[in-house]
């Protein structure tokens, strides 16, 4: 398979899970986290998620300093993904850690959960600007 097709297909993975990812976030703040199912989803969702993200990330730039490459970007919207997305996955560590120890909504959750939607608005505009890309 080419890395074009593969570019592709883990987009469209990705922007499947990200659906699942929203929709989990979602129930998840209407809930205030008090489903341990919807939580798992969430996990397990988000696990994925980033798997995939990485995947993409190596498509683009191998596995050459690639967190630098991103820095470096003239784009404002690559820097603001990167630090937001960083910040996202650390507050989902201990977030989780934390829900493990004691399976109840946290603050570092909280905060996680708006990292979180605001990660998913960019990566939206991230894959907006490049829309032409997917319509061939």
């Amino acid at each position: 398979m080419s890395k074009l097709k593969k570019l592709r297909l883990c987009d469209f993975m990705l922007f499947a899970v990200a659906v699942v990812m929203l929709a989990s976030s979602l129930q998840l703040e209407v809930i205030a986290g008090q489903s341990m199912w919807w939580v798992w989803v969430h996990i397990v969702s988000g696990t994925l998620f980033l798997v995939l993200i990485l995947w993409h990330l190596q498509l683009h730039f191998q596995w050459r300093n690639w967190l630098r490459l991103l820095w470096k970007q003239r784009s404002a919207n690559m820097k603001w993904l990167t630090a937001v997305g960083i910040l996202t996955f650390v507050t989902a560590l201990v977030a989780t850690a934390g829900w493990i120890a004691s399976p109840e909504h946290s603050k570092i959750g909280a905060v996680h959960g708006k990292l979180g939607f605001l990660f998913i608005a960019l990566a939206v505009w991230h894959t907006a600007r490049r829309f032409r890309f997917y319509i061939r």
